[in-house]
């Protein structure tokens, strides 16, 4: 299994790594049975998403899909940031093989589920603006 350049540069230095106290809004998904779990956290004024934290436990292609998700929605607006797809993720890494594709499935879901804690902080039913976000079932995450 052959990794991009990129990808390897995100798994060995990923950015925006670590938690955030005071975060404006936490989403978690993945599942113990896919072995990956990511948390992202996001600070937001005015509609745009002034920072952004990621922990992930899993493998490198999480680590660096995580990264990547969370350089591609930073100074972005939410409306942006909800366009954000598995597949943006998986291009700006310069690929990655076909069995570590659930991870960009999870990065995409994390951001999103991020958003959607936001909303539900600020008394907004997130489900019309964000969609429903799916379970991981049976160690793969689809969209």
């Amino acid at each position: 299994m052959a990794y991009s350049e990129k990808v390897m540069e995100h798994f060995a230095n990923p950015h925006n790594v670590g938690e955030m106290k005071d975060a404006d809004g936490v989403g978690e998904v993945g599942n113990p049975k896919c072995g990956d779990i990511m948390r992202m956290y996001i600070k937001v004024e005015d509609d745009v998403i002034t920072d952004v934290k990621f922990m992930t436990f899993g493998c490198g292609a999480a680590i660096a899909t995580s990264s990547m998700a969370t350089d591609l929605v930073k100074g972005k607006r939410i409306e942006d940031a909800l366009k954000l797809t598995n597949k943006a993720v998986m291009e700006a890494l310069d690929g990655l093989p076909p069995v570590k594709v659930h991870c960009s499935v999870l990065a995409e879901q994390a951001i999103k589920a991020a958003v959607s804690d936001y909303y539900r902080r600020r008394g907004i039913d997130p489900t019309p603006i964000v969609g429903e976000i799916p379970e991981c079932e049976e160690g793969h995450c689809h969209v």
